[in-house]
């Protein structure tokens, strides 16, 4: 089974940037479908976006489309989450999540459908 730590959280600025890494160990990582969640204070964990296998896919929730890019190396073991553009609700506890049987369509969107997560990386908006 993969393991995960994410790294690369901070405090930024309202319109400042940041990029989160993932960094993965253990099974053969190109054959994990990777996924970013996010989860505020007192709010349940949200989808952020998610990555294929390959690299050549990637899905985002509205709230972040345009502002947030997932990219992956296979090479390296590593996913990014590089954000542009911040605001204060982006601020949350940044999580990455491996999924090694899920398919590429909306059951990939929620949490339930991820094996493997993540300790989490803080990411605070100052506004």
């Amino acid at each position: 089974q993969v393991q995960l730590v994410e790294s690369g959280g901070g405090l930024v600025q309202a319109g400042g940037s940041l990029r989160l890494s993932c960094a993965a160990s253990g099974r053969t990582f190109n054959t994990y479908l990777m996924g970013w969640f996010r989860q505020a204070p007192g709010k349940e964990r949200e989808f952020v976006g998610k990555i294929s296998w390959s690299g050549g896919a990637t899905a985002y929730a509205d709230s972040v489309k345009g502002r947030f890019t997932i990219s992956r190396d296979n090479a390296k073991n590593t996913v990014y989450l590089q954000m542009n553009s911040l605001k204060p609700e982006d601020t949350a506890v940044y999580y990455c999540a491996a999924a090694e049987r899920a398919s590429w369509g909306y059951g990939s969107n929620l949490a339930r459908n991820y094996d493997t997560w993540g300790q989490g990386t803080q990411v605070t908006v100052s506004s």
